[in-house]
């Protein structure tokens, strides 16, 4: 189902003046959920980015991915390459690790991977969750970026909390439980919120 943006940002308008402002600066949004590949593959790639910069993680993503004939590799092929053949794309021990866990996780067909679009948000998150390297971060990142869930609020997330500091005039960082409080007015639709408040941190200031 696509993102309801239009619906979305009329309610987050009437919602909150402030952040109507800050669609003002922003313009239309223009938030992209991405479709490709697999529900594995794309957990595969967010533990492959983590902690690296983007270029650097990208690289060695490109070169998993070259292991497989360049496309997302199934959990059993991932089980069944060596721990040395991965580490040698460029992969650190703890990442390797982590996607063997994953693996070993996919491949059991009582886990589902490929059925998480059919869960909603808080079982995605439970199931992400208990995955090796896989964080509440990166489990919303999924929900909000893979499946387009449109009620997604990353309290965690540096970007979101610079965000509402700057566009409401706060002295200090919120913290996550003041990102929270701050952001339920946004609801149903906080998904579309934090979009235009990364993007905020887009523009040249004044």
């Amino acid at each position: 189902m696509p993102l309801p943006r239009k619906k979305a940002v009329a309610h987050l308008r009437a919602a909150d003046p402030v952040l109507a402002g800050v669609i003002d600066r922003v313009g239309p949004c223009r938030l992209q959920i991405t479709t490709d590949g697999t529900h594995f593959g794309a957990v595969v790639s967010s533990i492959v980015y983590q902690q690296l910069s983007g270029s650097a993680a990208g690289t060695i993503h490109g070169r998993l991915l070259a292991l497989f004939g360049d496309r997302d590799p199934t959990p059993r092929e991932i089980l069944k390459t060596s721990d040395a053949a991965l580490r040698a794309v460029g992969l650190s021990g703890q990442k390797t690790a982590y996607l063997k866990d994953l693996a070993t996780r996919a491949a059991q067909r009582s886990f589902g991977m490929e059925r998480l679009h059919n869960l909603p948000d808080d079982e995605v998150m439970e199931t992400l969750i208990a995955i090796k390297g896989v964080g509440r971060w990166t489990a919303q990142m999924f929900l909000m970026f893979r499946l387009g869930r449109p009620d997604v609020l990353p309290d965690l997330d540096l970007g979101i909390q610079k965000g509402i500091q700057l566009a409401y005039g706060m002295r200090r960082l919120p913290t996550p439980p003041q990102v929270l409080k701050r952001g339920a007015v946004w609801a149903p639709y906080r998904t579309i919120a934090s979009w235009y408040l990364w993007r905020l941190l887009d523009l040249p200031s004044d």
